[in-house]
């Protein structure tokens, strides 16, 4: 791997640049929908992920930045904020996502939960890993039993979802099975077992029954890459082998390996973020099929591939993972950004209009480093 940048940080010094990143990102945030402005619902569902696991590396900045009364504003607003998705495939596999969202009035009741639920699983689950991840803060009692809580209510609706291939579909619309949301539900699952002792079985029983089905899915293909589904005769359909589709398994097979003991599941992980970090990188720096033209959705995709990669090396270290979650956040910084600390999709640069999902990508990768340093 090539480090593009010589002089390494520190852990001191990834946290300060993320905390410059997060002024930058905050600016898109709309306080009243509890979303972030400039990208879609599902990835706002991933700017709050990425809230939550910095003030697990920067307590101290977290509460400077206001990120607990943040996601606790999310967590009521966005329950307030009705949202209606369309999606739709390119031939490549790469989603687009369009949102239709509308102010409620102030005499209509609130929903509650259900506005967290709509018609697609892989959005539902990326909103159960933010509250999954926002509980983990335990921050002041800020409602983190709540948040574990709802996560629980997505999980029963995503359990709904079976699939004739196995597992579960990617939404209720469209009978198509593939990696994202089925890694999702293991992800929650395997998540839920770790944090309610009190139903740890159910909930692992089903994480280990989806593992066993994922693997013998056909989605995993020779190169030991994940492709992103599978055929109406439930064969892998040879698309694109997205980088969030081999990261939400690292994270998922790292919280299976916790909830049940069995650290072979770690070896797996690391056999799949290798294959990942050689084939899906440029120069080493990770590269998605898409650039510069990813739309919304996938420019949120290398971002959640480091953050996973970064539970990973928590887990289980290895000093080539270490350099390389380094060397992208080295080149971030130096070749991605602009006078504003925006960040955009294109890594090594030259920068790009940035939106809230390329800066939330970014920086899911400096707060790697700033976790591993």
């Amino acid at each position: 791997m090539s480090s593009h940048i010589t002089n390494r940080a520190d852990s001191a010094t990834y946290a300060s640049h993320t905390v410059d990143g997060l002024k930058a990102l905050q600016l898109w945030y709309n306080r009243q929908t509890g979303l972030w402005d400039t990208t879609g619902w599902w990835n706002s569902a991933n700017c709050l992920t990425m809230l939550a696991d910095f003030a697990l590396v920067d307590p101290e900045a977290s509460e400077a930045l206001n990120i607990p009364e943040i996601i606790q504003n999310t967590y009521v607003r966005a329950q307030e904020t009705p949202v209606q998705a369309t999606k739709i495939l390119s031939a490549a596999g790469l989603p687009f996502s369009t949102y239709t969202r509308s102010q409620k009035g102030s005499g209509v009741i609130k929903r509650g939960f259900d506005n967290f639920l709509n018609d697609y699983y892989d959005d539902e689950g990326w909103w159960a890993l933010a509250l999954i991840h926002s509980h983990d803060l335990g921050v002041r009692g800020l409602g983190d039993q709540q948040y574990l809580q709802e996560a629980v209510d997505i999980f029963e609706d995503m359990k709904k979802g079976n699939s004739t291939c196995g597992g579960i579909y990617w939404s209720k619309v469209t009978p198509y099975t593939n990696a994202i949301a089925n890694e999702l539900y293991l992800a929650v699952a395997a998540s839920l077992a770790n944090r309610i002792p009190s139903r740890k079985d159910y909930f692992l029983d089903i994480a280990k029954t989806q593992w066993n089905w994922f693997k013998n899915s056909g989605m995993i293909n020779k190169d030991n890459l994940i492709n992103d589904g599978l055929t109406d005769a439930c064969k892998n359909n040879g698309m694109q082998t997205w980088t969030y589709n081999q990261g939400v398994i690292l994270g998922a097979l790292v919280e299976l390996s916790t909830a049940t003991g069995d650290r072979s599941l770690l070896d797996v992980a690391k056999t799949i973020a290798s294959a990942a970090i050689t084939r899906l990188s440029r120069d080493g720096i990770l590269y998605e099929g898409c650039e510069p033209n990813c739309g919304s959705d996938g420019a949120q995709f290398k971002g959640i591939f480091m953050r996973n990669l970064h539970y990973l090396q928590k887990a289980a270290p290895m000093d080539a993972v270490k350099n390389f979650i380094l060397t992208n956040a080295d080149t971030i910084w130096a070749k991605n950004r602009n006078e504003r600390n925006q960040l955009g999709v294109t890594w090594p640069g030259p920068f790009s209009p940035a939106n809230a999902g390329t800066q939330s990508s970014a920086l899911d990768t400096l707060v790697a480093a700033a976790a591993v340093a």
